[in-house]
């Protein structure tokens, strides 16, 4: 029998070879997102800034592509822009930086606005382009949702986690600890402050009038403290610590929340692409492969064509600002045969 199943086995590698690659299908996987905040349903995207050094850039186009990367996503209900200009027009609304975009949120009856700038844009190749985006919710109860919550931590599938995503959520936490671990900064106190220091009252060393502390230290010999003990004190801190374990939702709570309300948008997402780097490079040709484009120059062609690029920089970016979010689905395995497999 294990002869048999050798010759078997060496019968089915001779055929494959014979055959080439036409019995091996080629294996693709399609990235799918969606929406994983039901409470930020419908949203309206607001005229993008142009902050660039580029004067001929139309940010109508960047507004509509950014709109159909949004509407395009399962979970949104994305209002069109004519309607959002026409509502802004009949209110008088003036977009600039003393806007209250919550409040042009319940104005124009959506749970949040979509506030977006071109930071840097060139249309030659390698073509390139910066997006920042904030999204600002109507209810101002609604705090920031940072990088990393609603991903599986603390799971089996802690570990499939791409690991620039961690590097993302791992940062956004540091830079809200250290928030509260920095000296608050008053610039007018430190303007009207005497820049001389000879009237300054003289101060005396705390060793010279108080006996010397207890120390805290471990002496030589003595045994270690227990590991309970460590973790206790290593998640206690100020009461504005932000919590790690705060990236897990927390249950359901039988009473509704009190009301606390902020100015900051709930989301940001800031983000610089360019044509000749290799991570976007692939993204574009894995993007382009799932489309039925029947135009010549490949992915390619989406470098030499401004409006192509757009459009792609748009949907990666609202692809990542979900997927840092919890926003990513199983990718959609696809397998394509050889076009010589059907050939006589």
């Amino acid at each position: 029998m294990p002869r048999i199943i050798a010759r078997a086995a060496c019968l089915c590698c001779l055929l494959l070879t014979q055959a080439g690659c036409a019995l091996i299908p080629e294996v693709s996987h399609q990235p799918q997102f969606y929406n994983p905040f039901p409470q930020l349903n419908r949203v309206a995207v607001l005229p993008f800034f142009n902050l660039s050094d580029e004067p001929t850039l139309d940010t109508d186009k960047v507004a509509l592509a950014y709109f159909n990367a949004l509407q395009s996503t399962p979970g949104f209900e994305v209002m069109p822009l004519g309607v959002v200009t026409t509502k802004l027009q009949a209110h008088q609304v003036e977009l600039n930086e003393a806007t209250d975009f919550q409040e042009l949120a319940r104005l124009l009856g959506v749970d949040a606005v979509v506030v977006g700038a071109v930071t840097d844009f060139t249309p030659y190749y390698p073509p390139r382009m910066g997006l920042s985006v904030n999204w600002y919710a109507a209810n101002p109860g609604f705090h920031p949702i940072p990088p990393g919550y609603g991903l599986p931590w603390g799971t089996a599938e802690e570990e499939y986690i791409p690991d620039s995503l961690v590097h993302e959520a791992e940062f956004a936490l540091a830079r809200e600890q250290l928030k509260t671990q920095t000296p608050e900064f008053n610039a007018a106190a430190i303007e009207s402050s005497d820049p001389t220091v000879d009237d300054a009252p003289e101060v005396t060393p705390a060793s010279a009038t108080e006996p010397l502390a207890e120390t805290t230290e471990t002496p030589p010999g003595s045994p270690e403290p227990p590991v309970d003990a460590i973790v206790a004190d290593a998640t206690t801190g100020p009461p504005a610590w932000p919590d790690p374990r705060g990236f897990v939702p927390p249950p359901p709570s039988p009473t509704r929340p009190e009301l606390l309300p902020q100015p900051a948008p709930v989301i940001e997402h800031t983000k610089l692409y360019n044509g000749h780097d290799e991570q976007f490079t692939a993204a574009l040709a894995n993007h382009y492969y799932f489309r039925d484009d029947a135009r010549f120059g490949g992915w390619q062609g989406y470098l030499q064509r401004s409006d192509d690029f757009i459009r792609f920089c748009c949907y990666l970016h609202v692809s990542e600002t979900l997927a840092a979010r919890g926003g990513a689905d199983k990718t959609r395995v696809v397998w394509r045969w050889p076009i010589s497999r059907y050939e006589p």
